[in-house]
């Protein structure tokens, strides 16, 4: 550049022969300068890797950004330049730059230990292997989420391997059933901060920001002595994503429709297929000490079924300040919104001709808002202690247009301050306190305050480079409206032992417990016929869960992966279950429609034992690059207060399910296939299928359940065509043999339907 600045002058013959040699010096200094760039990829796959760690020494370094590009620049000389990336054997290069060199290098990163190096943060709230890790946790990346073209968290999680979602309702396991949207036994977090809503404590999945997610851990088992209550069950974390070194832009368009079903009777009443699309848009960038994420989605569902769609506008920021004057010191604010049109989905009219025709009554078309705010402070001292602090406020409404007597609102604030040592022998110890307050302001269940405050420990330690071992305890008071309060103390204890150099064997114990929700308690309504009853005398449920498990990594040619083997066994006392029954107030009265319906109960005890196997793994099959997961979970959901034991299995739960992907490339096309297999649900409401005072809340569904009585397996199948590096044109097929199939009950799942995405990353 200098040299063009000088012919410039020459040419021109208006500047001093003494400002000449000065830019000729300017010049001379910065041809002083080498440039090293190219690209890192998979030396099996040759996938680009963003994120690896490019490092000079002890002089610092880059990163590569999205598209495994990495720029450096350096002095003339002997420079040693270090490759390392988490998962894969680090390299390091030796090289001797001449003056103004500029050189081209590629670099490819060989897979150590089949996937067993991935790092996770939610098993113990700091970064470990995932091979270290003493409870089973499964990685879901953005690339699958991105691949299957969801919106919506809960379509994505629905594949991953001994997790069910009812009707929006988490069960890690058999841990949770259907109870019509209030409580959850499932934490679901956002950056490690709780995102249940206050008063019904259940998750919204299309709140989510799957524009920008970096990596989602679904932690399975009880976890409360870390997360407190709602973690009866397991804990569900959705990191999301920073900037790489290069400014980033990623633009989804997406549009789709609905085919008829194979029973043409169902879409009688469709004059033309209904459509749906949407747009997602995240862009990202690095400004000097500063990190900026900004994110958007849009979308249109028209519905398969009447009365049922949805809108929604949800918008998302990220930002991260860094000073370099303050070594040690990041800080930042992350916000997410929502605004949304729905109505859902409740009763059909009937099993036939009606299925996918809601019944007038209990048509719900609501307009809401979500809105959460999150500040954070992190910090490391002179000592290298880390110090974190997380703040939310969460705030929500819903308007039933139809019924503003359902009309509710609520507002939480939430902090916690971590403290965590890492000593110089290898032990992790993390200390925490939490405090959460909330309002809710509802005509469905009355207006009420609740808080919580909890203190929590857990200490990791290696021995011998081969066992890793982790005990933890959290103490939690909890206060509803200053008179009901509670207090409580759980335990968790798991040893990972390493037998051999990718063989893994670990065991676990964890105890979990549950406030009821304010929802579970106090909800009194009708949807329909269906009348659901308050019981403010409900108990907090409390539990237990083990695990044994082996993790096993191998190579078969150029193809790596792991197989892992999990049997479980967990316990729950004072369990909540949503029971039908006669609730009248006048004993002596003979009971009418009115006095029937469902209560919130605390039912006694249960157990559930199964087991657990699954595959994971990439490489090369022939020439061509495989990726492949796959699951099997039994269990044995057992009432154990149940009075016959030819029917004691607990209500909608699953003994077998099977999920598995599949995606191969070829050259720039690629091609992928999932498949989910769920057994019949044995077992539900046995008032969803009777007569009760000569009405039917479900008409037909007794019926439909016989004739439908061998579970169901779905296939989706999906082929993108890469243009280039940055551009995607992808063919989704969900439900592609169009299979009909029922969730809860009177739930028929969506029929057949196709979905064509662009992607463009700039």
């Amino acid at each position: 550049m200098s040299n063009i600045f000088i012919k410039y002058i020459l040419l021109n013959k208006k500047i001093s022969g003494v400002l000449i040699i000065l830019l000729i010096l300017i010049g001379n200094s910065y041809s002083q300068q080498a440039h090293i760039h190219g690209i890192i990829s998979d030396s099996i796959t040759n996938e680009s890797l963003p994120g690896v760690n490019v490092l000079l020494g002890n002089s610092g370094g880059v990163s590569s950004n999205s598209n495994g590009y990495y720029y450096l620049e350096l002095e003339s000389g002997e420079h040693d330049i270090t490759f390392s990336f988490l998962g894969y054997k680090t390299k390091t290069i030796s090289l001797n730059l001449n003056n103004n060199d500029s050189i081209d290098l590629n670099v490819s990163l060989a897979n150590t230990s089949f996937l067993l190096d991935m790092a996770v943060v939610s098993a113990g709230k700091y970064e470990q292997k995932i091979s270290d890790v003493t409870v089973s946790i499964e990685v879901m990346k953005p690339s699958f989420i991105q691949n299957i073209n969801t919106t919506n968290m809960e379509d994505a999680l629905q594949y991953v391997p001994g997790l069910d979602i009812l009707d929006g309702q988490a069960s890690i396991r058999g841990g949770g059933g259907y109870s019509y949207g209030a409580g959850s036994r499932v934490m679901v977090l956002i950056d490690d901060i709780p995102i249940l809503a206050e008063g019904t404590e259940d998750i919204n999945w299309n709140f989510l920001p799957v524009e920008n997610i970096d990596q989602v851990e679904i932690l399975k088992g009880a976890s409360s002595a870390l997360y407190g209550s709602s973690a009866l069950n397991g804990v569900i974390n959705i990191r999301t994503g920073y900037p790489d070194i290069e400014p980033s832009t990623s633009v989804s368009l997406y549009a789709g429709i609905y085919d008829k079903p194979q029973r043409k009777e169902l879409s009688w009443w469709w004059d033309t297929n209904p459509l749906f699309s949407g747009v997602n848009f995240t862009h990202s960038r690095k400004i000097k000490e500063f990190d900026f994420v900004v994110g958007a989605n849009a979308l249109s569902n028209a519905g398969y079924r009447t009365k049922n769609y949805d809108k929604q506008i949800r918008a998302n920021v990220k930002f991260r300040h860094r000073p370099s004057k303050l070594k040690g010191l990041s800080y930042g604010i992350n916000a997410n919104l929502q605004w949304q049109q729905t109505s859902d989905f409740f009763i059909w009219m009937n099993a036939d001709s009606g299925a996918f025709i809601q019944n007038p009554l209990t048509v719900t078309p609501t307009t809401g808002h979500r809105f959460n705010i999150n500040p954070w402070l992190s910090y490391y001292d002179k000592y290298n202690n880390k110090h974190l602090l997380l703040i939310r406020y969460y705030d929500l409404s819903n308007g039933f247009d139809n019924n503003p007597d359902k009309n509710n609102a609520s507002k939480s604030y939430y902090g916690e301050y971590q403290f965590q040592k890492q000593f110089n022998n290898g032990l992790n110890w993390i200390v925490g306190f939490v405090g959460k307050y909330g309002t809710t302001v509802a005509n469905l269940y009355g207006d009420h305050h609740g808080s919580n405050i909890a203190a929590f420990t857990q200490l990791d330690y290696k021995f011998f480079d081969r066992l890793s071992v982790s005990l933890g305890i959290r103490w939690e008071h909890h206060s509803l409206d200053d008179t009901e309060k509670e207090s409580g103390t759980v335990f968790r204890a798991g040893a990972n032992y390493q037998v051999a150099e990718n063989t893994f064997i670990r065991a676990s114990f964890g105890q979990g417990y549950r406030f009821p929700s304010i929802a579970e308690k106090y909800t009194a309504t009708n949807i329909g016929s269906i009348n659901i009853f308050p019981n403010p005398d409900l108990k907090s449920e409390k539990g237990w869960s083990s695990e044994i498990g082996l993790k096993q990594g191998f190579t078969i040619n150029n193809w790596s992966g792991f197989i892992d083997f999990a049997a479980f066994l967990s316990e729950y006392d004072n369990m909540i279950e949503f029971m039908f029954g006669v609730y009248s107030s006048d004993s002596l009265s003979l009971p009418t429609l009115d006095d029937i319906g469902f209560k919130s109960q605390n039912i006694g005890s249960a157990r559930i034992t199964g087991i657990e196997l699954g595959i994971s793994g990439a490489g090369l099959i022939g020439k061509l690059p495989v990726s492949i997961f796959a699951g099997y979970t039994y269990m044995n959901p057992i009432d154990l207060s149940s009075d016959t034991l030819s029917n004691n299995i607990l209500k909608y739960r699953y003994r077998h399910s099977f999920k598995s992907d599949i995606e191969i490339q070829v050259h720039k096309l690629s091609f992928g296939i999932s498949t989910i297999y769920r057994s019949f649900m044995e077992r539900i409401d046995s008032a969803f299928e009777e007569t009760i005072l000569g009405t039917q809340i479900f008409p037909g569904l007794k019926e439909y359940r016989e004739k439908h009585d061998s579970g169901y397996v779905v296939f989706d199948f999906r082929v993108s065509y890469n243009f280039t590096p940055s551009a995607k044109l992808s063919f989704i097929a969900k439900n592609m043999f169009n299979k009909e199939y029922m969730g809860r009950p009177g739930d028929i799942q969506p029929p057949r339907n196709f979905t064509l995405q662009f992607l463009l990353d700039l």
